[in-house]
């Protein structure tokens, strides 16, 4: 795990049904290339509306996951956004990259620990 902090994770999801648990997972991991889309063009377009929406949005997700680096990331970015900053935007992104990519790979390697 690189990310995600397993134990806690488990710990979260223990009570839920597997197949919610994968479902879960499964439309981070297929909504996560247009999340990050909406908040580069925000970026991009210097949309620090559009910046603090979609961050929150991606940070309330993450916190699902118990993966702490990720999910300061988004809030850093949220708070860009609210506060109309764009200093190191292009930075903080690249980390955010990083880090979810690294989220996605924990998922993927939790996976199977739900599967029936």
């Amino acid at each position: 795990m690189k990310v995600i902090n397993k134990e806690a994770f488990l710990d979260t999801f223990q009570y839920f049904d597997k197949p919610i648990v994968l479902e879960i997972i499964d439309i981070f991991i297929q909504e996560h290339p247009d999340r990050l889309e909406r908040i580069s063009n925000a970026i991009k377009n210097q949309d620090f509306d559009s910046l603090k929406f979609d961050s929150h949005s991606l940070k309330g997700v993450i916190a699902n996951f118990v993966a702490e680096k990720p999910l300061q990331l988004a809030k850093t970015m949220e708070m860009k956004g609210a506060e109309k900053d764009n200093s190191e935007l292009e930075t903080l992104f690249d980390q955010l990259k990083v880090a979810t990519n690294d989220l996605i790979d924990d998922l993927k390697s939790l996976r199977p620990e739900f599967e029936e």
